[in-house]
């Protein structure tokens, strides 16, 4: 294939300026992509788009955090960097490895070579320059970082067997030494720079296994020796403050670290197992933690009737949903919608996890005594107007909370429950009177999170008949306000759904980020009436639809139907249901 030549069939390249791209090709010894890149003549995903179209070979564009340094070890460092080539993955005995030159048979051949030296089968990709620099540097990052670092330690932790003495305090020595602190330095750098949420350090029979949890999944990263496992949990247990000579019970913490030139917040939990400690680290990020609400995935009548009970000079404003799907990220930012100079904002949390400037917040410690009841008797004599509470876990704090909302504060907090109307029969349950509900429960709203296709690859298809007739009779139980919005996204007589390719922006998954998907409850006085009388979920759905609430599913169908996510995931969620 003559690069130039397929420019030129394409009309992308005028036979003039083809010409002296060749001249320049044959006088610098350059490649050909070098050269049109060089000279901006045409965008380098497109280009290599055309190239991938040419030869037959599939354009890969990997998520470089989730390339790992087993992979990596597979091809030298100097061999890929020599032939543009790196390893991508490894699936059994097959590997995926990626070319910038996949045409060239030198790179083939000592492919060939590395694939008889390895004993395993390969499938080529074509890369391209962006993506090959990102896994070059990967190499250095992970590869040669941790492996001169893996070494260092190794060689203390030989020295230090051979000693006799306290084990604990060589221990500390150790995680104080240089090579321990520059390989959980590469770990947390890794997690910010690939945008992870969480960090795992579990120990197996074999090794030491560092995940990564990116949009919500856990994907392997780095596998380190057995030997080192306890330094760098210890090392972890200094940063935050805990006691590195305990690993009978587990212990919380946190800590900050300056990456990248900003201040990250690392929550820290260490749990003891039959193989050794495991750790897992959340990742607070203020620049991508804390949202406004209409980033979160609110929007419409959802987004009007939170702002409205925020309005409100009194009540209580529940969010609900399992572990993980949001909530606590949901208050912050209706905290941060109050927070002004006039109100004193008062929180009690377990954990505090984002800090946010002019809200007092506190942190329980059930342990001596400090729980979400007592620290809430402590806040309602602080004169505070608004509250947050973590969650209401017993009859105790339920109460307190139903107490604070009576007595004109306005009261954040989270409940599990599967749905914003198993709220009001949850709060029975605990043991609320049910005419103190009505008066003092403005919103309950309950959310999950899905996916965020990719902005730069997406594109919209024709929905599947099937996908059509979920999609009609999911909209024929709606409010008339979202069927008006259905139907305007509808072309003719078909919906319209969107899927991702992949590309290099989202390292080719198809989604970038998490939204959210909602549905509120608003309290009325029909609502008042059927709570009195019988309080059942079903006969409380009933009559909130009938109000319009938009149920979790329809608010995922508009959004799939946007172009936000997929009627995939919109499914995955709600079947959860």
């Amino acid at each position: 294939m003559d690069l130039i030549e397929l420019l030129v069939q394409k009309n992308l390249l005028s036979p003039d300026k083809a010409k002296e791209v060749q001249d320049e090709i044959k006088k610098s010894s350059r490649r050909a992509e070098e050269v049109v890149l060089g000279e901006k003549l045409i965008d380098e995903e497109f280009l290599f788009s055309l190239k991938s179209e040419a030869l037959g070979i599939p354009l890969k564009t990997p998520d470089v955090g989730e390339v790992s340094l087993k992979v990596l070890e597979l091809v030298p460092e100097d061999s890929a960097k020599y032939y543009h080539m790196v390893p991508l993955s490894r699936v059994g005995n097959m590997l995926e490895i990626g070319m910038v030159y996949p045409e060239d048979l030198n790179a083939k051949e000592a492919l060939k070579f590395l694939a008889r030296q390895g004993s395993f089968s390969y499938k080529a990709f074509l890369i391209t320059f962006s993506t090959f620099e990102k896994l070059m540097k990967q190499y250095r990052s992970l590869k040669g970082e941790m492996k001169e670092a893996l070494q260092e330690l190794e060689e203390e932790i030989s020295q230090e067997g051979e000693k006799k003495g306290a084990r604990v305090v060589g221990i500390q020595r150790l995680v104080e030494e240089a090579p321990v602190t520059k390989m959980a330095a590469v770990i947390l750098r890794t997690a910010v720079e690939g945008s992870a949420s969480d960090i795992h350090i579990e120990p197996t029979k074999e090794n030491v296994r560092v995940r990564f949890r990116f949009l919500g999944e856990l994907h392997s990263s780095l596998l380190l020796p057995l030997r080192v496992q306890q330094a760098i949990v210890a090392r972890i247990k200094i940063l935050s403050s805990l006691r590195i000579d305990e690993m009978r019970i587990p212990q919380d913490g946190r800590f900050s670290a300056l990456v990248d030139g900003r201040m990250i917040d690392f929550r820290v939990s260490t749990f003891p197992t039959a193989l050794g400690e495991k750790v897992a680290i959340r990742v607070l990020d203020p620049v991508t933690g804390l949202k406004g609400l209409d980033e979160l995935g609110l929007e419409g009548a959802n987004l009007a009737k939170v702002k409205a009970a925020a309005a409100k000079p009194y009540g209580l404003i529940l969010a609900t949903g399992p572990t993980g799907s949001g909530k606590t990220t949901t208050l912050y930012a209706i905290l941060q919608l109050l927070n002004r100079e006039g109100l004193n904002i008062v929180s009690l949390e377990d954990p505090t996890e984002y800090l946010i400037a002019g809200v007092n917040q506190s942190a329980v410690r059930p342990e001596i005594g400090y729980d979400f009841a007592s620290g809430l008797r402590q806040i309602l004599r602080q004169d505070p107007n608004i509250i947050m509470i973590g969650e209401v876990r017993d009859k105790e704090t339920a109460s307190l909370v139903i107490h604070a909302a009576l007595t004109g504060h306005i009261v954040l907090s989270t409940l599990h429950t599967n749905n914003a109307q198993g709220v009001i029969p949850r709060l029975i349950d605990m043991g609320i009177d049910k005419y103190l509900i009505a008066p003092t429960l403005s919103i309950a709203m309950s959310q999950r999170l899905v996916r965020r296709l990719c902005d730069t690859c997406k594109e919209k298809v024709a929905a599947p008949k099937p996908m059509q007739e979920l999609i009609e009779k999911e909209l024929s139980l709606a409010s008339l306000d979202v069927k008006k919005r259905a139907e305007s996204l509808r072309k003719g007589k078909e919906f319209f759904v969107f899927k991702s390719r992949g590309c290099k922006k989202c390292g080719s998954s198809g989604y970038s980020g998490r939204i959210a998907v909602f549905e509120v409850l608003t309290m009325t006085p029909e609502l008042s009436e059927i709570i009195l009388k019988e309080a059942s979920e079903s006969t409380i759905a009933k009559e909130a639809q009938r109000q319009g609430m938009v149920t979790m599913r329809q608010d995922g169908i508009l959004k799939a139907l946007d172009g936000l996510t997929t009627v995939e995931e919109i499914v995955g969620v709600s079947d959860e249901l």
